[in-house]
């Protein structure tokens, strides 16, 4: 495993700052596809970004992580602008979002993303990989009317993920594939071992030589027919001719609607999913991070939750930790939170100084570097490793990226999630005891061995065995080795002891509990039991 050098700002700082240059590049396009996918002003999408690396950065505690406006939350941004009727009066539910998520964090509901399968997690990269790859194509052949940012199977312009690539041949464009092309040769020439050994090449990073030349490659093309790049094959950015109109893009929100109840359960929608995001993607942060870091998940909702409340105040989308930024990051060789810092303040001098240079920046060159991410997280050996970890970790693995590539991505989380407790709750139901069908002697006593711990959810499997034990024969239910049992499994047990007579059946106990509980769990034993002689007396 390697080590972080602590050598503070300074000694990280020529990994973080060109880091810093490729998520800014990588996140402008998106930030813009965002809001025009959300069907809210471009410049708000903007301002999240900005917020993102600006405040959210300082505050949150992960190393890697980059937040900004979040492809997940486009779909309920768009319908809550249209039934608020007004961006400004949902920038209202965006400050309440971030005034609960603050309080989420100071509760520490952050403790959730602990309870995450590592094989969800997984397959959540490589669907997102997946997703990042196959979205990349159009736009690196040239054309794609769906906006950056957009990760739904499901698209705006009528299409969907794999039906998009049916058409790229219809509207290919030589010019962006050419830059694309170039872009790819020289991302993997800068990713091989030969190649990193000299100092230029761990210097400056791949994707900055690759928009570099995309830019120089725009301006070559310009007066060249079949090979200049048309207004939507290149990044763009609103450009403000004076400081009032720069200050006019920003949006205030409508205190007047503060008594609509719509406005709070917006809020809580977008606090809840917002949240649920940003852990999803802290978590997954931390598992690609080469340092194996841990970050703080409480310490995460009040960053997010201080950032939505600024951007509520000034006109922001409302933004979560996103995956694609910061994987991004990650692969650029971002090591610290500077990175993520660098970024919100390049953004910002994008956005103010440079709109027009930004402005000359081919599509095609960001989506071949998305298209190498998109390859990393989705990487055969990743694959390979988690369906080596045996059946129960690759399943869940597998729906989870199936859910997120036909689906969007919590949605995905959620099938794979459902899975993965499917097979805690099926082990569980296995698990509770033993019993050696094979082995069974007519003529000897059947033996049941508890495991350490039975609880409520093993209440089906113990029913399940005592209801096939054959008639006349004699039972030990063994729980020597168990140290804990449900109250509810208790009653299961001596309700067959109760009727077991009747199957002319013996039942005997050995070792209830260990010593310590032994005490309290024979007088649940026994006072179940007697109320279950009571119950039986009246019946008769």
């Amino acid at each position: 495993m390697q080590k972080l050098d602590n050598q503070g700002f300074f000694k990280n700082l020529k990994y973080d700052f060109p880091a810093g240059i490729v998520v800014t590049l990588v996140a402008i396009p998106l930030c813009l596809g965002i809001s025009l996918a959300s069907g809210a002003p471009l410049f708000s999408g903007l301002v999240a970004g900005i917020i993102g690396g600006v405040i959210v950065a300082l505050i949150s505690g992960s190393a890697l992580g980059v937040s900004g406006p979040a492809a997940g939350l486009a779909v309920i941004v768009f319908s809550a602008i249209e039934e608020l009727e007004s961006f400004e009066t949902f920038l209202l539910a965006v400050i309440v979002a971030g005034i609960l998520q603050i309080i989420l964090g100071l509760f520490k509901a952050g403790i959730i993303a602990y309870f995450f399968p590592s094989s969800v997690i997984k397959g959540m990269l490589s669907g997102i990989g997946i997703v990042i790859f196959l979205k990349q194509i159009p736009h690196a052949f040239g054309y794609d009317a769906d906006p950056e940012g957009d990760l739904g199977f499901f698209q705006k312009d009528g299409q969907n993920t794999l039906s998009e690539l049916t058409h790229i041949w219809d509207y290919f464009s030589p010019g962006p594939l050419i830059i694309s092309l170039l872009s790819l040769i020289i991302l993997i020439i800068w990713e091989q071992p030969s190649v990193k050994k000299y100092t230029f090449f761990k210097l400056i990073q791949g994707p900055l030589v690759v928009v570099m030349i995309g830019i120089v490659l725009n301006l070559f093309f310009e007066n060249m027919d079949g090979l200049s790049l048309m207004a939507s094959q290149v990044v763009v950015i609103p450009v403000a001719n004076t400081f009032s109109e720069f200050i006019g893009q920003f949006a205030s929100p409508d205190f007047t609607q503060l008594g609509n109840p719509r406005v709070y359960i917006l809020g809580v929608t977008i606090a809840i999913v917002a949240s649920l995001e940003t852990l999803l993607c802290l978590e997954a942060t931390d598992k690609l991070d080469p340092f194996k870091r841990i970050a703080p998940p409480n310490r995460e909702l009040l960053a997010q939750g201080t950032g939505n409340l600024i951007a509520g105040f000034v006109g922001g989308l409302p933004l979560t930790q996103v995956i694609v930024r910061s994987s991004t990051n990650i692969q650029s060789g971002g090591r610290t939170r500077a990175s993520s810092f660098f970024h919100g303040v390049l953004m910002l001098i994008c956005v103010v100084l440079l709109p027009e240079v930004i402005n000359l920046i081919p599509l095609a060159s960001l989506a071949a570097i998305l298209l190498v991410v998109g390859y990393k997280l989705a990487s055969v050996s990743v694959i390979r490793q988690v369906y080596n970890m045996g059946r129960s970790e690759f399943i869940p693995f597998t729906v989870t990226i199936f859910g997120i590539v036909f689906t969007d991505l919590l949605t995905g989380i959620s099938i794979g999630l459902v899975i993965a407790i499917f097979h805690i709750l099926w082990n569980n139901y296995k698990a509770a005891y033993f019993f050696d069908a094979d082995s069974y002697v007519p003529s000897e006593p059947i033996k049941i061995q508890l495991s350490e711990s039975v609880t409520f959810l093993n209440k089906a499997g113990i029913s399940k065995a005592l209801t096939e034990l054959p008639d006349g024969s004699s039972v030990m239910i063994d729980a020597s080795k168990t140290i804990s049992i449900h109250p509810d499994v208790i009653e299961i047990i001596s309700n067959f002891e109760a009727t077991a007579e009747n199957r002319n059946i013996s039942v005997k106990w050995t070792g209830l509990v260990q010593e310590k509980n032994q005490t309290d769990q024979n007088n649940l034993f026994e006072s179940i039991k007697k109320e279950n002689t009571i119950i039986k007396s009246k019946d008769i």
